[in-house]
């Protein structure tokens, strides 16, 4: 059998590469314009590799008992690596995923096809776009890893976005995110601020190094109007590989200080990371 060689397109949003794991035999990296931007194994697609999806794991995992299907929804594709875990870690889950790049979604849908028994509907659009048509009250899990190059853009960031979201979830559903930010944490406080003015229960999955200022990093922020099992995802957490803490209750409010909300008119993307803050060599 030849060994598998890496794959290079345009894609409608930069220079997507797929490149083979030397160390596992069906599994790939995807980079956009030397950004990682997904890894996916297609022989054990429980297999979260990156840091900050094994933390949105970790949420799924505790969000209902195990393996009870979800619905969800999943703002910005990639490889499409959740929605394979979700497949297979809950069966029968019904996911939307909005991507709004249809040149990347073409390139891993070609290369890395979904199993034929993933109920999961593929949407070329913009993330709010299709988020302010999805109906009432029908997810039971939003994921939003959406990034334009390398930061958050500004237009899921505001209120009104957020309100958004917590419309399309059920009374008991929950919002995720993928953030991402450095000390003094200024866009990770907004959005905190923001998200609190909707949601009753915030919390946040970070790496303590980032946490302390060290460094940039990947920030998770859960949203709900529940109470979260954060004992479970403390725990989680805490033994995982790559340890993180959970930041949530009084704590997380003195982290968020004084922010004020983001409103659409005052909303700017996420902070650019420093120079091979997510890079490869």
């Amino acid at each position: 059998m030849n060994d598998p060689i890496p794959v290079t397109r345009d894609v409608d949003h930069g220079t997507a590469k797929l490149m083979p794991d030397v160390d596992r035999e069906r599994a790939w990296l995807l980079t956009v314009d030397g950004a990682p931007q997904s890894y996916v194994d297609l022989d054990e697609p429980a297999h979260l590799e990156f840091e900050y999806i094994r933390r949105l794991g970790h949420v799924l995992d505790t969000l209902a008992r195990p393996g009870r299907p979800l619905d969800a929804l999943h703002l910005g594709g990639g490889a499409l690596t959740l929605p394979r875990y979700l497949a297979v870690t809950r069966p029968g889950s019904r996911q939307d995923v909005v991507e709004a790049d249809r040149g990347l979604l073409d390139l891993v849908v070609e290369h890395l096809p979904l199993p034929a028994d993933a109920s999961v509907a593929l949407h070329t659009a913009d993330a709010r776009g299709w988020l302010e048509t999805a109906p009432d009250r029908s997810a039971d899990v939003i994921v939003a890893d959406v990034f334009g190059g390398s930061r958050v853009p500004a237009h899921l960031t505001s209120v009104t976005y957020a309100a958004e979201a917590e419309r399309v979830l059920r009374p008991d559903g929950v919002y995720l995110a993928n953030l991402a930010d450095a000390a003094p944490f200024a866009f990770l406080r907004g959005q905190l601020a923001t998200f609190a003015t909707v949601f009753e229960e915030l919390a946040v999955i970070v790496e303590p190094a980032v946490l302390r200022g060290r460094r940039f990093g990947n920030a998770v922020l859960v949203a709900a109007h529940r109470p979260m099992d954060t004992a479970a995802l403390t725990r989680l957490t805490a033994g995982d590989v790559f340890p993180a803490r959970v930041e949530h209750g009084p704590g997380l409010r003195d982290f968020t200080g004084d922010a004020r909300p983001v409103r659409d008119e005052d909303a700017v993307p996420s902070p650019e990371p420093p120079a091979g803050a997510f890079g490869i060599g």
